[in-house]
């Protein structure tokens, strides 16, 4: 049985394979992925569009590819998360939640870009380019981040100990920013204003929610060594927050 501490912020903290429970997220996203090519490539607009009532069109066809490979880029990313990086429980309600999560924004993103709620296309432009340099350099942060801190921690010698260096000096929470920039950008390339409500919605989750209940796990497991590692260091956003 788990005890109240396995747990902060609803994530189980227990280290465990959790192979089934990361087989079914990773199969289950790839479906997520292969239904967004169905819409893009097979005419899985005009069934969609049928089955609503509507006449639904892809507009912005280059646009739509492109978020495309940006959900396929996601995935992979996805399964280096899960089966090289991460050690900790994967319990089935985190599976289930973060699917909705990751079904609602891919096909959603997805749906905008093409042009559902537009009459023309939009020709890719700077702002477009400044959006893919976010999604990359977001996803570098938050995983580079982490594989440098695995990489520190398969030393025998640093077993136990509190990892503060690589780009985890500049942020004690560098990886949840990157995935903030990455959804940013992500949202930015639909065209759609609207859709930055997502990364300002996981913004404020991270600051409130996630990296509050997180630092108290922290605390707890390493101690001074932490404590003196988060009050020299910025908890968010490099060097101002």
């Amino acid at each position: 049985m788990e005890t109240a501490k396995t747990k902060h912020a609803g994530v189980n903290r227990s280290y465990s394979h959790s192979l089934p429970q990361k087989s079914t997220f990773i199969l289950i996203h790839l479906l997520i992925v292969i239904f967004c090519s169905y819409l893009i490539l097979f005419d899985g607009f005009k069934v969609l569009g049928h089955l609503l009532g509507h006449n639904l069109q892809i507009i912005d066809p280059n646009r739509a590819k492109i978020l495309l490979g940006c959900a396929a880029f996601y995935w992979l990313r996805h399964c280096i998360t899960l089966f090289y990086l991460l050690k900790r429980r994967v319990d089935w309600s985190e599976v289930f939640g973060l699917l909705l999560f990751i079904a609602f924004f891919e096909v959603g993103l997805l749906l905008l870009g093409a042009g559902i709620f537009r009459n023309h296309a939009i020709l890719i432009g700077r702002l477009d380019f400044l959006a893919l340099v976010l999604l990359l350099f977001g996803s570098w942060l938050n995983s580079f981040s982490e594989i440098q801190r695995k990489w520190w921690k398969q030393d025998p010698t640093h077993q136990g100990q509190c990892y503060t260096l690589g780009l985890f000096h500049y942020s004690m929470h560098i990886n949840y920013f990157g995935d903030v920039l990455l959804f940013c950008g992500w949202c930015l390339f639909s065209y759609n204003l609207w859709s930055l409500i997502l990364p300002l919605f996981m913004g404020f989750s991270f600051v409130f929610f996630h990296i509050p209940a997180l630092d108290a796990y922290l605390s707890q497991r390493y101690g001074d060594p932490f404590e003196t590692y988060s009050k020299k260091t910025k908890k968010f956003i490099p060097f101002i927050y």
